[in-house]
């Protein structure tokens, strides 16, 4: 259970995040315990919240990363993680962060159209080097989440078409520069469901089976994470079902000998160890709604306006008091700025702590500027 410390609070500035680092070493306890099949190789997907102290935490776990960008891949090397723990991904890598991936040496790009693996073919001729790719490929699975977050259909900007795929691993295979690794997968974001992965087998089963008898063999298969996470009930499910997720795919998947398989576990892994606290500036009293008017808005959460999302709001200072119905909104010049409509918390007052849970993914790596507010502090438990 989550603990907020409201005596140190009371020195500290609001809106803050604030890290649960016990909550954390746990969740990376439970992955290294569930993933126990050697084969299975962990990657954390940095976009999901690249905090240096959080970074460090993960890395001294023993986990690989996943990134998206340049500016992530330094971030990682900056936190301790090797080049050949990183895997870029990405459908618009530019010339200076494919350089830099090659420079780092890094495990594996994976890559996403026929142009871009071109590019890195010519790169890293001019660099002397080689590359090694994942092809990724988009197999046309409705992961059953929000539209923003699904990137597995035939509509999606990223990966490459089925139809499309036999062409572009000849061409991997052909390029002098590149060395083909494998294949990577990514359906979607905050999967609560079995049946999405269990298609995903499928697919990658079939895929395997097609491509060995052309003469084509992955030493690795990469299938992305997207496993959600429980926002209704956080104290309930702090860490996710990585039991059935891992076992899931050791029984449908049918893995060669010797061959690996990655995961890119972002939001599972460190969405339920944050939170953001934010104070009650007032609390309004309108002709049929009651608002409590906080000093965090979306510029430091932006899920709720973004993707409609819902993170638990808690009245810390005021735990057990008399339950009433609130709209928990900010202060940003949005209508979008609000957290939650109708929210039923214990008696809030100007001054009391509100905790917006589940806020260690998509949280603070999200955060603007917008209204030229300044970015919130971090702060961490003790371990």
């Amino acid at each position: 259970m989550t603990r907020f410390p409201l005596d140190e609070f009371a020195t500290l500035q609001t809106p803050f995040y604030y890290y649960d680092l016990k909550l954390l070493d746990r969740t990376l306890k439970e992955i290294k315990r569930t993933a126990r099949d050697p084969r299975f190789k962990v990657h954390y997907a940095i976009k999901a919240n690249a905090n240096p102290g959080i970074l460090r935490s993960i890395q001294a776990a023993g986990f690989g990363v996943d990134c998206v960008s340049g500016w992530e891949i330094e971030a990682a090397i900056d936190a301790g993680f090797r080049g050949d723990r990183i895997v870029f991904a990405g459908v618009g890598k530019s010339d200076n962060e494919i350089r830099l991936g090659l420079e780092k040496d890094i495990e594996c790009f994976n890559v996403e159209s026929e142009p871009e693996l071109r590019a890195i073919n010519e790169i890293a001729s001019e660099m002397g080097k080689t590359a090694k790719v994942a092809i990724r490929v988009n197999p046309n699975i409705d992961a059953h989440t929000h539209a923003y977050i699904t990137t597995g259909l035939a509509e999606n900007k990223f990966g490459i078409n089925l139809e499309q795929l036999e062409e572009v691993l000849k061409l991997a295979c052909e390029l002098p520069h590149i060395e083909l690794r494998g294949l990577h997968f990514h359906i979607g974001s905050q999967i609560t469901e079995t049946e999405p992965f269990m298609m995903l087998c499928e697919t990658v089963n079939r895929l395997q089976d097609e491509y060995e008898a052309k003469g084509i063999h992955f030493a690795l298969i990469n299938l992305g994470g997207g496993l959600g996470i429980d926002y209704a009930h956080p104290e309930r499910h702090p860490i996710p079902d990585f039991e059935a997720y891992f076992t899931t795919f050791h029984n449908h998947l049918r893995l060669r000998p010797n061959q690996e398989l990655h995961f890119e576990l972002g939001r599972s892994i460190v969405a339920q160890c944050g939170s953001l606290i934010t104070k009650v500036l007032y609390v309004k009293e309108g002709t049929t709604k009651r608002f409590a008017i906080v000093d965090a808005g979306m510029s430091d959460l932006i899920r709720p306006a973004l993707y409609n999302a819902h993170h638990k709001i808690e009245n810390i200072s005021n735990p057990s008091g008399e339950l009433h119905h609130y709209d928990v909104v900010g202060p940003i010049c949005e209508s979008s700025d609000c957290f939650g409509q109708g929210e039923l918390l214990s008696e809030v007052k100007r001054g009391d702590l509100l905790a917006l849970r589940s806020a260690g993914a998509y949280g603070e790596i999200m955060a603007s500027r917008y209204n030229c507010r300044p970015f919130p502090a971090s702060y961490f438990s003790e371990k």
